[in-house]
């Protein structure tokens, strides 16, 4: 099976210009600098796919309905032109919250009694376990991408479909690795989040880390 994971590129929210607007989280769309992002890497993942011999007539997309995610693959999919494309509710991202929309720095400040048992949960925890207050842990986002991966394994026993481009967000990328690869949380405490538009790719069961940086 050939896999292909792919952050959604720079969005309003990355600039911190939501902190302002608090749009809610599936509705943030891409700023400019990350639909020409979307564009480069998607005419650079084309030709990439081109000299390794990737068969695109039978592959599949698979995407977060967020509308960042939504946006990267149309400008991703102008080069790739795949016809097979699909949405799923299990690939958005972690789920923040009361600190949706919140710069960082202003948790404690807004909701102290909330960030105090957040940051007890970290220290105890680690912050693969912690659960934002009202939101996920990346945990339980580790648990909703298991149910996507029956998706991916019935359709490969059933249709044959064996090569995937999945579009999604930071920790769902990385809670993906997670579980196909069985990394441990210690392993994604150490994992850094991909930086806009990276790619990392899967290939006959070899994580062969991002091939874009």
């Amino acid at each position: 099976m050939h896999i292909f994971l792919i952050r959604h590129g720079e969005s309003i929210s990355n600039v911190g210009e939501n902190y302002v607007k608090r749009i809610p989280d599936h509705l943030v769309s891409l700023t400019e600098r990350g639909k020409e992002q979307a564009r480069e890497n998607g005419a650079w993942l084309a030709d990439y796919c081109k000299e390794k011999g990737v068969d695109l007539s039978k592959a599949r997309i698979w995407r977060s309905p967020y509308l960042r995610t939504r946006q990267t693959c149309d400008e991703f999919n102008k080069y790739l032109n795949i016809a097979d494309v699909r949405e799923d509710i299990t690939l958005t991202e972690q789920q923040f919250g009361l600190f949706d929309s919140v710069p960082e720095a202003d948790w404690g400040k807004l909701y102290p009694a909330e960030f105090a048992e957040y940051q007890r949960q970290l220290q105890n925890y680690g912050k693969f376990y912690a659960r934002l207050p009202l939101g996920e842990s990346p945990f339980d986002v580790a648990i909703r991408i298991h149910q996507f991966m029956g998706t991916i394994y019935r359709d490969f026993e059933k249709h044959g479909v064996d090569t995937l481009f999945i579009f999604t967000h930071g920790t769902t990328l990385r809670t993906f690795l997670l579980r196909w690869f069985h990394y441990s949380p210690e392993w994604y405490h150490e994992e850094r989040n991909p930086r806009n538009c990276w790619i990392r790719e899967i290939e006959n069961g070899q994580d062969l880390g991002y091939i874009n940086r």
